[in-house]
């Protein structure tokens, strides 16, 4: 495994990152709950050393189960979740509330679901639009959690560059959480801008919710309400024939390594300078193994070039 430096930190983080937004269940299918945390050791066994989850993740399900797998391996893992978002049932859309007393309740709920006393990384999940709280308010609740010694570091998730500066008025801002992949570079400009003020870019979405394994050629049927056909637009025309466009540069790749689509994928992702870590979502043992060898080789600089010549051209 590659290990990075994660911005101001200091911390040492590997290059993955375990991504739980799947594993809590709703709204990417059927999931079990022993098969995933079956694949969270198993990237941890492969040396990852970092996960991500939050509490709106199926009204904290997936946090849950993190804290499942993390009995007995808490101090050799580096622990983000989130706050500011919240599902109040499964019925219920997430709502984004940046108020102070929402803020506290949530971590206590976090760190109880979680079943450990402290939060290696606590992220602003999205920016408060619903109750519109000041960012001084959520950020002076942040704070206090970190004066409490519940919370290690602060960091922010979906924020502008604007809303960062903000943000840094009030607090050290350690980390950023944007969208990043082959498929999805729109966030590229301000993973830049983070890097240049050592705020660590820890990226989700890495693998293109799925797409970037290779393992989907046809254009899919999900639920209606699958989140892959409600957050993402690759999975609909007339983005996904260029995405199985970009997929044939891929494969050929691949197979020069003798390696799955996914670590050609992970590789070129993790490969960025001003990409600290990468999350990458797991629901099986195989999943976590596969992608986690990916590490034991690299892209060359002609691969990397090759791959961002066919994003500019299919994409």
């Amino acid at each position: 495994m590659r290990f990075k430096e994660f911005g101001k930190t200091g911390e040492k983080i590997s290059a993955l990152t375990v991504g739980t937004w799947a594993i809590g269940g709703a709204g990417w299918g059927a999931v079990n709950k022993a098969d995933c945390i079956k694949a969270i050791h198993a990237m941890f066994d492969n040396g990852v050393n970092s996960i991500d989850t939050a509490p709106c993740y199926n009204c904290g399900e997936s946090e849950r189960i993190v804290g499942e797998a993390l009995k007995g391996r808490r101090e050799q893992i580096f622990l983000t979740t989130k706050t500011a978002l919240y599902q109040p049932d499964p019925q219920t859309p997430a709502i984004k509330d940046g108020r102070r007393e929402t803020i506290l309740r949530l971590c206590d709920e976090s760190l109880k679901n979680l079943q450990t006393d402290y939060i290696d990384l606590l992220l602003i999940h999205w920016p408060d639009i619903e109750h519109n709280a000041p960012i001084e308010e959520t950020m002076g609740a942040m704070n206090e959690l970190v004066k409490a010694g519940k919370v290690r570091y602060l960091g922010v998730s979906n924020f502008s560059i604007e809303q960062i500066k903000e943000a840094e008025k009030y607090g050290i801002i350690s980390a950023s959480e944007p969208p990043y992949s082959m498929v999805n570079r729109s966030e590229e400009e301000l993973m830049r801008w983070c890097y240049s003020q050592n705020i660590a870019n820890m990226t989700y979405g890495s693998l293109g919710a799925g797409i970037l394994t290779g393992a989907i050629r046809e254009l899919p049927k999900f639920d209606e309400n699958d989140w892959r056909l409600t957050f993402y637009d690759f999975f609909k025309e007339p983005k996904f024939s260029k995405v199985m466009k970009l997929l044939k540069v891929l494969d050929e790749i691949a197979a020069g390594h003798n390696a799955p689509v996914a670590q050609v994928a992970v590789n070129w992702n993790a490969q960025k300078d001003f990409v600290q870590t990468a999350l990458c979502g797991v629901r099986n043992e195989h999943e976590a193994n596969e992608n986690c060898r990916g590490f034991e080789w690299s892209l060359s600089e002609e691969e990397m070039a090759v791959i961002d010549k066919a994003i500019e051209e299919y994409l």
